[in-house]
């Protein structure tokens, strides 16, 4: 699975988000907050997206019709761990004691990522 780039991501997640087969107009007024985009633009990124297996297009009803291939949960994993193994050599105690020890969490994410963990031990195996 290949990586997205920034603006191919906020694509990939209005496609996600709707759940359902969007078309490239839906797609363009989502983005209006975040993207100046002309539609041309944003169909040369679909078609980007398109051959790099993450969306495909049905134009069987008249409507270029957008759906996601790959889904999010698989994105995000793939990320998670591609993350996780390059900065912190697969360690999520490196991840999290950096990330502590810079104040970018505070105590009560770590209560909460105790309780989550918690919950783990308590399911039978």
């Amino acid at each position: 699975m290949k990586n997205l780039g920034e603006a191919e991501l906020e694509i990939m997640q209005v496609i996600w988000e709707a759940g359902t087969p969007v078309t490239s107009n839906y797609i363009l007024k989502a983005l209006q907050g975040s993207r100046k985009w002309q539609l041309s633009t944003l169909m040369t990124s679909l078609s980007r997206l398109s051959t790099k297996g993450f969306v495909s297009c049905d134009r069987s009803t008249g409507n270029n019709l957008y759906t996601s291939i790959i889904s999010e949960d698989e994105y995000k994993t793939k990320e998670s761990k591609h993350f996780l193994e390059k900065l912190y050599h697969n360690s999520i105690q490196n991840m999290v004691t950096t990330l502590y020890s810079n104040k970018a969490i505070r105590d009560s994410d770590i209560e909460e990522l105790r309780k989550f963990l918690d919950t783990f031990e308590d399911e039978p195996k």
